[in-house]
């Protein structure tokens, strides 16, 4: 009996010390692997942690528009154009309306720029108006007074009366923005108060017509602008005035990601022009041409590919007296590159009459600098 009593006590106790021994090997194993699983996998987490904050999931990673938002928008107006439209040939509107014209209403939106009360809208927002009305962020009306305009650019300047000073947008450096830079578009699209939407500046010096050498030189944004937002500010992250919203490009004429500023650099010399000499004074270069690009540089024979081809210049212009020629290539004014028209006519509409401008250009291959004064067309 007692045998067999030490025999289960010496068995229990195998049992125990061989229990906690297996069991010390499978903690250290696991262990292990914990430590393991732990140093090969955390960091990579705590990595990804860190660029989702930065990048992608964390407010402090993106700009804050705030700032931005608070200074631009009770500085941006709702603008009613009333227009007479003749309808001589429509008798039932002439049973109607007892003569043969009629009022269209178009809505819009302005920028206020000045403590007194000018503004500065698109054209179009105003065109052929008998009477403009302005309302302000507080809703408050005012009767608008049209300064002048300029089709060319599709900006005009009103004035309105206040008792008070009126909250206004400072201009920014529309040369000195950049591709990928964080903007807002404040306007009123569908006749809605001052309404903000953000994006980024897609692309400078856009030329929806390549082919007519106009004037145009455009800001893209991919920020919501839409049917009422014509004429409304696009500012930068600080609040300043960069652009103008003029236009959408769309196949159903509502927002698709696609719409396009006048750059403020231009608007400022409008509006200082306007209240200065009464119109709008263009400093021409006197050259025209073509920007080049592999297939136009195969049918020239040149080996260029990026600049302003110079295919006529015009006698008694800046160009003209400056000594460039016929076949050269203009490659940058002031340090400011040029490859396109748009880049050409963008930097020189905030140029006047008088103005001198460098010239980089490139003539039998070799580069070439000049200094060209801008003369006034007459036009």
């Amino acid at each position: 009996m007692k045998s067999n009593i030490k025999i289960l006590l010496i068995s229990v106790v195998c049992s125990t010390i061989i229990f906690f021994i297996f069991n010390s090997i499978v903690t250290i194993k696991e262990n292990n692997y914990e430590v393991s699983y732990e140093n090969e996998i955390i960091p990579q987490y705590s990595l990804n942690k860190i660029s989702n904050q930065r990048n992608i999931t964390s407010s402090s990673s993106l700009p804050d528009l705030t700032f931005a938002a608070s200074k631009s928008i009770d500085a941006v107006v709702h603008v009613k154009n009333t227009s007479i439209v003749e309808d001589s040939d429509s008798w039932a509107l002439q049973f109607f309306y007892g003569d043969d014209s009629r009022k269209k209403v178009g809505t819009g939106s302005g920028v206020i720029i000045s403590p007194d009360g000018y503004i500065v809208t698109n054209y179009h927002v105003i065109e052929n108006s008998s009477e403009v009305i302005v309302t302000t962020n507080d809703n408050k009306e005012y009767e608008a007074v049209i300064i002048g305009f300029d089709e060319i650019y599709d900006i005009a300047v009103l004035k309105i009366d206040s008792d008070k000073s009126l909250n206004y947008i400072f201009f920014g450096d529309s040369d000195s923005t950049l591709i990928g830079e964080w903007v807002l578009a404040v306007g009123n699209p569908y006749n809605l108060n001052s309404t903000v939407t953000a994006g980024i500046i897609s692309s400078k010096s856009r030329d929806l017509n390549e082919y007519d050498q106009k004037n145009q030189s455009f800001i893209q944004t991919d920020a919501a602008v839409n049917f009422g937002n014509s004429g409304g500010a696009l500012v930068n992250i600080e609040g300043e005035l960069i652009g103008i919203n003029t236009l959408i490009q769309s196949m159903t004429g509502g927002y698709v990601g696609y719409s396009f500023a006048v750059p403020s650099n231009t608007v400022r010399k409008i509006f200082e022009d306007l209240l200065e000499y009464g119109d709008v004074q263009k400093g021409l270069l006197g050259v025209r041409g073509v920007a080049l690009n592999s297939p136009y540089s195969r049918q020239l024979n040149i080996s260029e590919t990026e600049g302003f081809y110079i295919d006529e210049i015009e006698v008694g212009f800046g160009a003209d007296s400056a000594g460039l020629k016929r076949g050269d290539i203009i490659k940058s004014i002031d340090g400011f590159k040029i490859n396109r028209f748009s880049d050409l006519s963008g930097y020189l509409s905030s140029k006047r009459p008088g103005d001198k401008v460098e010239v980089k250009y490139v003539r039998d291959n070799k580069s070439k600098t000049t200094i060209v004064v801008l003369k006034k067309s007459s036009n």
